[in-house]
């Protein structure tokens, strides 16, 4: 994952993984990309024990040890988008360790699966959409959809440089130049859906099941409704129809490896799928009154299980 000093621990879905998982009576062993190193072809990395707590300091470190992935139970990979060539490393570093230990997600996975792209595997639940670097091409999608698009970068993540575009606007083409880079670029463009007014729906899934969701509200001076941006968290239900979206996507995920999975919905149309390090939990949990991380951690240990039959405790994740 990045460095603990940069989790914010009442909101960040990781910090709530490592506080059930301790809660359960594991040990929890951190590291970040940069740690990880193959020898003999054996993937390994440097890890330093952390200790989690509900009020400050938060978080404690034992003395750094080294460690061979195979050997533990489970590998959590969290590190935050962007999806540069740091993570691609480190996902062709972490396939050494793949079918030996649980990993989650799986490093294959996480390379198919670009947060934006991936959606249009499921392209009948989505708004229409553009994938595309040309400026004329992109205006032309402006019109067709009604004069008003949503812009954003295929490598963005809380809501980065996700723009609007509106028929008449004299900053059109000076956001679309900066996000394609003058044409050099590639970016998404999807029709604007005014339900996002009403929230943007995410959706936590664990494989393939539904564990909940929160309505994220954007702000009135903001089309943006990313927590990190300052959108606000409702309790919220699944809709039949999202529902039947899940139902209609997750063999795939499952297939691709896709355990622990973010859907953005917006009216009931698939916006995007997170993978790389999907949040919300904590606020999942706050609606639901109990501590859903704890379910992931439980599937967890069973996959753990499933994979060493004469496994009698669970002693770490890394």
């Amino acid at each position: 994952m990045d460095p603990v000093s940069r989790v914010v621990p009442d909101k960040d879905t990781t910090f709530a993984f490592q506080r059930a998982a301790q809660a359960r009576g594991h040990k929890s062993l951190h590291c970040e990309p940069k740690d990880l190193f193959v020898h003999q072809g054996d993937v390994h990395a440097f890890v330093r024990e952390l200790h989690v707590q509900t009020d400050a300091p938060y978080f404690s470190f034992a003395k750094e040890e080294q460690v061979r992935l195979a050997d533990v139970e489970a590998v959590f990979i969290r590190k935050d988008p962007p999806f540069d060539q740091a993570y691609l490393y480190a996902t062709l570093l972490l396939e050494r360790a793949r079918g030996r230990t649980v990993i989650m997600n799986d490093p294959r996975g996480l390379r198919d699966a670009n947060e934006k792209l991936y959606a249009l595997n499921f392209h009948q639940h989505m708004p229409k959409t553009l994938v595309a670097s040309n400026r004329d091409k992109i205006f032309s999608f402006m019109k067709e959809v009604g004069g008003q698009a949503v812009i954003k970068p295929l490598d963005g993540a809380g809501g980065s440089g996700v723009m609007m575009l509106r028929d008449g606007d004299a900053n059109n083409r000076s956001i679309v130049d900066v996000l394609t880079g003058e044409g050099s670029r590639l970016a998404m463009v999807q029709e604007y859906l005014p339900a996002v007014r009403q929230g943007d729906k995410r959706v936590i899934l664990l494989d393939g099941e539904p564990l909940g969701a929160i309505n994220r509200v954007p702000r009135s001076d903001d089309i943006r409704s990313n927590i990190h941006v300052g959108g606000s968290v409702e309790p919220t239900e699944l809709t039949p129809k999202e529902r039947a979206i899940v139902t209609d996507i997750a063999p795939r995920l499952r297939a691709d490896g896709l355990i622990f999975v973010g859907l953005d919905m917006i009216g009931e149309r698939l916006t995007e799928v997170n993978v790389t390090s999907p949040t919300g939990i904590q606020e999942l949990s706050r609606h639901k009154g109990r501590d859903v991380a704890d379910d992931v951690v439980g599937w967890v240990e069973n996959k753990a299980l499933e994979l060493s039959p004469n496994l009698r405790s669970i002693p770490s994740t890394a």
